[in-house]
């Protein structure tokens, strides 16, 4: 079956770190000119969309916010849709942005409505984690809800945990199974779907993350390309996962598209 939508990682696909993969600005625009389907997904917690707009901007992808499919997006739809009140918000200062509107939890409270927990990078210490897992002890009901379960990403000066392992922590301490609204959980992949209006044997996901994108994807019914850029180590291609293609970077996606998945340049 041809595809018809394509999902898009960011980090280690379109850019790492600070700097654009080459070719990613090219093979954007390529399924932008044809009028494919597409959404960019991102587990990235650390900063709104309208911040992840500004840096493709500057690397040359011309993107609006409604292109961008986050967790912090899936999660205050979630929020609304269960009524929840008093959130306690365990995301970067940026990022709170995307809560704004919603009852909201002060910092000295004793018990919460919601327990929301992003990438919060180096501001987490023991006594923000131990808040976190009180909050959640406070109210038997309380869900956590988690912006994702990546266990971690490539920054500039090396690999660096991400939101998974303190979620872990927490599901431990608590004995409580967190709400994912982000990769790897199909329910995310599923939302990104409905908004394109394709079915998951219709669409394609690209990442750079073994587990995360192409196996979590997979698991979805979608099909996945991995890129060799990013996260990406030899050794993911022993693991017992099998790619729907492997390439060298998303500059090669159009062709592969054009060749493998049925549709023509045009």
């Amino acid at each position: 079956m041809k595809r018809k939508a394509v999902l898009f990682d960011l980090d280690g696909v379109l850019y790492q770190g600070e700097q654009a993969v080459p070719g990613a600005a090219g093979a954007v625009a390529w399924f932008q000119e044809r009028k494919i389907p597409h959404l960019f997904l991102t587990n990235t917690t650390s900063r709104p969309r309208s911040a992840l707009v500004e840096k493709l901007a500057a690397m040359g992808i011309q993107v609006s916010e409604d292109d961008l499919f986050t967790p912090p997006v899936a999660a205050r739809q979630w929020l609304e849709q269960h009524r929840c009140h008093r959130i306690a918000l365990f995301v970067p200062g940026a990022t709170r942005k995307e809560f704004e509107g919603l009852d909201l939890a002060g910092d000295g409270e004793q018990s919460a409505g919601a327990v929301v927990l992003g990438d919060l990078g180096e501001a987490w210490d023991f006594a923000t984690l131990n808040r976190a897992f009180r909050l959640l002890m406070a109210g038997r009901e309380t869900p956590l809800v988690a912006l994702g379960l990546t266990r971690y990403w490539k920054a500039e000066e090396g690999l660096r945990l991400d939101v998974g392992p303190f979620v872990k922590a927490l599901e431990y301490a608590t004995g409580k199974e967190a709400v994912v609204l982000g990769k790897p959980a199909s329910p995310f992949f599923q939302a990104a779907l409905e908004r394109l209006g394709a079915r998951a044997d219709e669409a394609l996901m690209v990442g750079d993350d073994i587990r995360g994108d192409v196996e979590a994807a997979q698991r979805a019914g979608l099909r996945a390309v991995l890129v060799r850029t990013g996260k990406f180590r030899p050794a993911d291609l022993e693991l017992g996962v099998e790619p729907d293609a492997v390439l060298d970077s998303v500059a090669e996606l159009p062709r592969w598209w054009q060749e493998r998945a049925g549709v023509s340049v045009g």
